[in-house]
Parts: C-alpha cells; structure tokens; sequence
C-alpha cells in the first residue's frame, strides 16, 4: 500500500509516544550490546591475552568500519521499504552476535562477533530516525530524538552497570549471554507493535515513491557549509565521548585499583544517567531557544563543549579515584547534547525521502571518525606510550588526545551556525 492511501496509524499522541519509546528501548539494547564490551574488556584482555591495540580495534575501528558501511546500503533500503521490519530484523541479528561472542575462544572469533554486532546495529538508527521525524514535526523534532537519542546513554548504564556485575560474579562470557537474549524477544515486539507512518506525516507534506539516488543526498548535504561543519564537530565530540566511554574503566582500574562491579555503578550513573539527562535536555533546551533564533541548535553544543574540555583534563590529572569520577560528571553530562540537534537539523536540510540516508551519511562521518578512530587511536598511544609511563600509559593517551578533539569539535559547531539558516531556507520537499 502506498504511502498517500494508507491509513494514518499515528493519529493520537499515545501511539506517537509509544512508538518513540519502543525505538528507543531499541536504540537502548543498540547500547548496552556495544558498551557491554568496555566493562569487560580487562577481563577479556587477561583472558585472551589481548593488546590495548587489538581491544581498541574490537571496541573502535574493526566495529565502526562494518557499522558505517554497511549502514548507507541499509539506509537507502529503509528510504523506500518498511523500516519497521528493517528495525525488527537489525535488532534481532545484533542481539544474536552480542549472544554469540560468550562463545568465542580466540581474539579472531571475538572480532568477526563484533563485527556481526556492527552490521546488525548498522540497520538500527537511520530507519529510526526517519520514522521519527515522520509522526514528529519540526518544531517538536530535535527534543523528539533527543529523547530517543537517550537510549546511548541508557545502553551505556544498563551495559557498564549489568556487565561490570555479571563479570565480578560470574565471568565476562556469561555478561554476553545475558544481555544479547532479550534482544531477541524486543525484535518481536517491534515487528508485531509498531506501525509504519506514512512518510511526510508531522509536515502534511507527501512523496512521491521514487527513491532519491544515494549520490543526489550525498552532493546535497556536502553542499551545505553547516551540515559539513557539524558533521565533523559531531564526529570529533564522538571522537571524545566514544573513547571515554571506551577506556575510562579500563583507566580507572589500572591507574585506581577500582573493580568492575563498583565502577560499573559510578560510569552508569556518570555517563548512563547523567548522559541521558543532558542530551534530552540539550534537545528541549536548544528549541525553546530555537524560537528566537535558529542557530541555537548548534551555539548550544558550542557552549557544552567549552565547558567540558577543563573537566576532561581534570579527570586525567587528579589523585584520587574518587575525585577523578566526580570531575567525570560535568563532561559525562554534556558530551551528547549535540545528538539530537545535529539529527534534527541534518533531516531539516534534505526532502522526505532523503532522512534515514542523509541519517547514515551523517552517522558514517560521525562514528568512522568518532567510534572507528577514537577507541583505536588511544589504544595505539597507550601501547606507545608503555615502555616508558607503564600502567599511567592510559591515563596520558586520553589526557593527549581527547581534549584536542573536543576543542576542535567545538569550532565546527561554532562554524555551522554561520550558515545554518540560509542552508534550512534552501532545503527541498
């Protein structure tokens, strides 16, 4: 049935609701399948004998590159097909490959599972996000998918503070079957609950059922100043944010003896919880603000980045343990604030049948650079850095690093609100 005869399934604020929440229960189970690995990974490293190189590949760029690639063929399929049984099915296979790296018996089996979780988790956000911002109007979109844009800071939670006790008492492989089982049952859940909105829906706008060539999205959006802006400010805050979420528990317990069970606690209520408040926030906050001027959409992420870069540094340099995860907060709080924001801007400059691939092009610069190279490049400095500061390599990897890119995600953010307004007046149907 096409989009323009089918019946609209989204005339009432409770199904919008709980369409919005159930994808972001999924985009929570996205989380927890990847985050699970950071918690664990010291165990894991000691049991598979592991490099910090070779955790950063699993964690970072072996992930990412299957994540992002496979992401744009994805996307376009979810531009013109149901992009609930799209969602059904990426739920279902990455859950199944979290569930099967409680198998796995050497470092290759753990990559090629890692990868499965990629590809599987690739099929996610970007039909997520298009289905938003159908039964969503602008207006209401940025703090829409900032509430869905919760579900990494939820995964991260639920993964540091599930996986860090399942691994203290019983051990990191049992932490994998746990979680990627119920993953399974959510995927039944989407495919028998959730309804397919027609495309245009929030806008009283149709589409024709042509699909736009992936090349006429891509020469789009790198035509638009702001979107190239705050797609690398995007990509090189993730850059900082997918790598402490990456490392800090290795950190901490090398640099201040803490066990994971404990650390899982504090880095779920750090960067779960307080995460999640922040970027919900930052989506209600920038379109209240939004009303007067629309470059607050990316001024807000300018300000909560400044703000973040002397309490990274903070964190690196402070004795004790304690001390070092109460700094944590601010930046753990702040560092998404951009995500709903630069999703709802990124759909506002493209046509109806452009959002889950201009999604993907989006989430393809943002996590090859932010998820592939962050993780893995403080990885490698941290192995370079070991001959000579020891256990303390860790510590000074992402005390050089991640400052630098927040600084330089800053400026991005900064540049894209120079033409933000011109780039939304010229966007088309």
């Amino acid at each position: 049935m096409s989009d323009n005869t089918q019946q609209n399934p989204y005339t009432s604020m409770s199904a919008r609701y709980y369409a919005l929440g159930l994808l972001t229960v999924v985009y929570t189970f996205n989380f927890i399948d990847r985050q699970l690995l950071s918690i664990l990974q010291e165990s894991i490293k000691a049991d598979l004998l592991l490099s910090d190189q070779q955790l950063g590949l699993l964690t970072g760029f072996a992930f990412a590159l299957f994540y992002v690639t496979a992401g744009i063929p994805i996307a376009r399929w979810a531009d013109r097909a149901n992009r609930r049984n799209i969602v059904a099915l990426a739920i279902g296979t990455w859950s199944f490959m979290t569930a099967v790296s409680g198998f796995v018996q050497n470092y290759v089996q753990l990559l090629l599972a890692r990868i499965g979780v990629g590809v599987g988790e690739a099929g996610g956000s970007p039909p997520s996000h298009s289905i938003i911002s159908d039964i969503f109007p602008p207006e209401r979109r940025a703090s829409a998918l900032a509430f869905y844009s919760m579900g990494v800071n939820f995964g991260i939670l639920f993964g540091f503070l599930v996986g860090g006790w399942l691994n203290e008492f019983f051990d990191w492989r049992t932490a994998f079957l746990v979680v990627g089982v119920p993953g399974i049952l959510i995927a039944l859940l989407v495919r028998y609950t959730l309804r397919e909105p027609i495309r245009g829906l929030s806008e009283q706008r149709t589409s024709d059922a042509d699909t736009v060539p992936f090349a006429n999205v891509l020469s789009l959006l790198m035509s638009r100043a702001s979107f190239r802006h705050m797609a690398f400010g995007a990509a090189l805050n993730a850059f900082a944010g997918y790598s402490t979420s990456s490392w800090t528990a290795s950190f901490m317990i090398r640099s201040h003896g803490m066990t994971t069970g404990e650390l899982g606690t504090w880095l779920a209520l750090i960067l779960g919880l307080g995460g999640a408040i922040g970027v919900l926030s930052g989506g209600v906050i920038a379109e209240r603000l939004a009303r007067k001027d629309v470059r607050w959409y990316m001024w807000l992420p300018t300000l909560t980045g400044l703000i973040c870069i002397p309490f990274m540094i903070a964190t690196y340099l402070v004795a004790g343990a304690y001390t070092a995860l109460i700094v944590a907060i601010i930046p753990g709080i702040l560092f998404n604030v951009y995500l709903g924001n630069t999703l709802a801007m990124t759909h506002g400059l493209v046509g109806l049948r452009m959002r889950a691939l201009a999604s993907a092009v989006l989430f393809f610069i943002l996590n090859l650079i932010g998820l592939g190279l962050g993780p893995w490049a403080v990885g490698v400095l941290s192995d370079l850095l070991a001959p000579t500061l020891s256990q303390e390599s860790l510590r000074y990897a992402m005390l050089y690093l991640l400052p630098i890119a927040m600084t330089w995600s800053v400026f991005h953010f900064y540049m894209a609100s120079k033409t933000l307004k011109q780039d939304l007046a010229q966007a088309p149907d």
